[in-house]
């Protein structure tokens, strides 16, 4: 095993325990917001601030690597940094987040786990990658993983949408229904999860696949906060949905 693999399998064990962490502990952000975690910055900006560092990050050491750039890794690099751009450029400014703050240390948290993150992949494809010659498009695993990530980037997008207009002229949150909504409380973080999943499948290298695992690992904890969070505040919550996973949890 090379001091790469040993730090990837060693982030993905970090993961792993934060997941049973998080359990426990809320993240204060969102809906979830309160005092005690220290200054604060606008919403929009910890936003901006939490998710470019991830396209950078990944793209700078992808473009500066010695490694031969084949069409499935320029791929590759386009779903990421089209994720990104959504993520870092895009959502922050459609979201009706006027006046919300949250914690600095939140912002850096979420900061350090998106260098990490970006680093692991952006390095791999970039400079220790030889795997993927352009008859990988072709290989059951790419087209499977295609599949998912369409199929959870469309999610993901689409319950955004429905979030964002929800919030429409309102200043109080409100219970979301249609579609995927009907079975789960955060479809949202469900087609994220859904996405990165094919996005290590496509890939099958084990950086892909840590990342994978800290987005099930983050975004879990979270839809089950915001579904116990449903459940609490509205008295007529939908008892058949579930957090995340449809039927399951």
């Amino acid at each position: 095993m090379t001091n790469f693999e040993i730090v990837v399998w060693a982030w993905i064990g970090l993961a792993i325990f934060l997941f049973l962490v998080q359990l426990f502990v809320t993240a204060p952000y969102g809906r979830h917001t309160h005092d005690g975690w220290g200054q604060r910055i606008p919403n929009r900006a910890g936003w901006i601030a939490m998710e470019l560092v991830s396209l950078v990050v990944f793209g700078a050491l992808f473009l500066s690597g010695p490694a031969d750039k084949t069409a499935p890794m320029w791929f590759f690099f386009a779903l990421w940094s089209a994720h990104y751009v959504n993520r870092s450029l895009i959502y922050p400014f459609r979201t009706r987040t006027g006046g919300k703050t949250m914690p600095i240390a939140i912002v850096l948290s979420a900061m350090a786990f998106n260098v990490v993150n970006g680093g692991l992949n952006g390095y791999y494809l970039g400079w220790l990658n030889d795997l993927y010659p352009p008859v990988w498009f072709a290989d059951p695993r790419f087209i499977g993983g295609v599949i998912l990530f369409s199929a959870g980037a469309t999610t993901n997008v689409w319950a955004d949408n429905k979030l964002i207009a929800l919030r429409s002229g309102e200043t109080e949150y409100a219970v979301p229904c249609g579609g995927l909504f009907m079975f789960v409380s955060c479809p949202n973080l469900f087609g994220e999860i859904v996405e990165w999943s094919g996005f290590a499948l496509m890939c099958w290298n084990l950086p892909a696949l840590s990342f994978a695992v800290w987005t099930a690992a983050n975004l879990i904890p979270r839809a089950l906060s915001h579904h116990r969070w449903y459940r609490q505040h509205f008295a007529d919550y939908p008892a058949e949905r579930t957090a995340v996973i449809p039927f399951i949890l």
